[in-house]
Formats: C-alpha cells, structure tokens, sequence
C-alpha cells in the first residue's frame, strides 16, 4: 500500500473484521493544514478508507468492488500531534450498498471527527476479474 493514500498518510489498520475495522493515522506534517491542525480532508481520507475495507470484508473481492459513494463529517474538536483511531461499524450491510458510522477519537477517547460513509457494492466486469487486486 506503500503508493496509495493510506501510504501517503500512514494509515495502518489495527483490527479487521466484517462488523469493525479500526485504523490509525498519525498527525504530521502529511496530515496538518496550514495552521499546524489535522487537516478535515485528512479524517474524511481516513473514515472512508476504514468504511471502505469493512464493506471489501463483506463481500467477494473477486468479483466485487467497494466505492465510496458519499460521506459526511464533523469535526469535533482539533488536534495538533500525535495518533487519531477511526473505527467503522455497519449502520446497513446490503448486497449493493453498505452504510458505515465511523468515529475518529485521539488517544484519550476524546471524539475528533464523527462520519457516515455509504460504500457502493459494485460487480467487477468478468474481463477485469482475473487483473482486479483480491482483498486481502
């Protein structure tokens, strides 16, 4: 994952399972905006990659794919340094979308960001299948 976002951002996951993915990033120079804050855009990366690999656990990587499709969030409180948890949870699992409640806290459980993601489930086209990455 080393060139793609979660690289970029060095987000890692800590747990996975098909009703909880928890990821955590760090607050660095690649996450802070202009003010020396985590950047907003930074905890929406991080809620739609967590919301977007609990859905890939819900379904056949092999045939099919998860996208976000929408996301909102609100930031709660600011942080200047060290790690934000985002951990997803299923709101609704369906066969062709998937809703995803993800809160991001700091490392005193304090609330930092909280964000509803829903993943589109779509089929991947046979002639890609055998090219398209299997997740994990």
């Amino acid at each position: 994952m080393q060139h793609t976002l979660l690289g970029a951002l060095d987000m890692r996951y800590t747990e996975l399972s098909a009703d909880r993915v928890v990821m955590r990033m760090p607050v660095s120079a690649k996450t802070r905006q202009l003010f020396g804050f985590l950047h907003g855009g930074a905890s929406v990366a991080l809620a739609e990659t967590a919301a977007s690999v609990a859905a890939l656990l819900n379904i056949d990587s092999r045939t099919h794919a998860a996208f976000g499709m929408e996301i909102n969030a609100n930031h709660i409180r600011s942080k200047k340094d060290g790690t934000v948890t985002a951990t997803a949870v299923p709101l609704h699992k369906g066969r062709t979308s998937m809703v995803w409640d993800v809160r991001i806290t700091d490392e005193q459980e304090d609330l930092i960001c909280v964000s509803r993601c829903t993943v589109a489930v779509v089929p991947i086209r046979e002639a890609d299948q055998e090219s398209w990455p299997a997740f994990p």
